[in-house]
């Protein structure tokens, strides 16, 4: 069985890859890059995260996109 990511570890992890899409991207991209294996993020760690790290995530055509705060 594989160990539960921490939320730490999660933020870090969508940090690093958002810092590479100023203009931001889908989660699915950020779950590609990260390597991460959940299908849908944890919305619990999704609303801490606007907080901690300033995500905005805002609709575009229809699609969910995922930036970092300026």
């Amino acid at each position: 069985m594989k160990a539960k990511m921490s939320y730490e570890a999660f933020c870090d992890a969508v940090e690093k890859v958002l810092k590479n899409y100023p203009e931001g991207t889908t989660w699915t991209q950020v779950r590609k890059d990260a390597k991460l294996s959940q299908k849908w993020p944890n919305n619990k760690w999704v609303r801490r995260m606007d907080e901690d790290i300033g995500l905005i995530r805002e609709v575009v055509k229809g699609q969910t996109i995922w930036r970092l705060g300026k």
